[in-house]
């Protein structure tokens, strides 16, 4: 039975619960729910998890509770107790570089300035893991000067126009993320690449 390991990232606690950085927690509770499964928190993998089955293939879904800068502690929980190959996890992640609705599966990278992924790649020593990045867009100028509000603009809330265009990335990556274990993943990486938020 084939195992698929998905970490979402994000902050744990009801002040973060609905703001952009939170994406990956979004996307995993909404699959979650999709399967009646519910997170139940597992202090040694510093994570809450959840866990169902699609096709003779174990989904395991974890949200760490690290705080979004020390995602690499749980990453590495994770890896350790279960031995796993470094293919078998998918981290799903906020980016502010990726206009709206926007995903992109890579399956090695830099942290493009992530907190959380500079976290991982620190504890796992390596570039080398699939990552799935929702774009957020880029964060509003600050007024008179020449700099971003970043930290305001990833930590606030996702607005209902911005949810309507979420909730169809959430639909298609649940939907590629079940086909993991019989499709190409080649072929996942062009149809989620490839989503264009305005198709109906």
């Amino acid at each position: 039975m084939k195992e698929i390991y998905l970490i979402g990232l994000g902050n744990p606690g009801k002040k973060y619960f609905n703001s952009r950085h939170n994406i990956g927690f979004l996307l995993l509770e909404n699959f979650s729910k999709k399967y009646n499964s519910n997170f139940l928190l597992k202090d040694k993998l510093k994570s809450s998890c959840s866990e169902f089955q699609i096709n003779h293939s174990t989904f395991r879904l974890f949200l760490p509770n690290t705080f979004m800068n020390n995602s690499g502690d749980a990453v590495r929980a994770i890896v350790d107790w279960y031995k796993i190959n470094l293919d078998q996890i998918f981290i799903i992640v906020d980016d502010k570089d990726l206009p709206l609705g926007k995903i992109r599966f890579r399956k090695k990278g830099s942290s493009g300035g992530h907190n959380g992924l500079k976290s991982i790649i620190e504890k796992l020593q390596t570039q080398n893991f699939n990552r799935i990045r929702i774009g957020i867009g880029s964060p509003p100028l600050i007024k008179g000067k020449n700099n971003f509000d970043t930290i305001s603009h990833v930590l606030g809330n996702i607005s209902i126009e911005e949810k309507s265009i979420l909730d169809k990335v959430y639909s298609r990556v649940i939907e590629s993320l079940e086909q993991l274990n019989i499709k190409k993943e080649e072929y996942i990486m062009n149809e989620l690449n490839s989503f264009d938020k305005e198709q109906p």
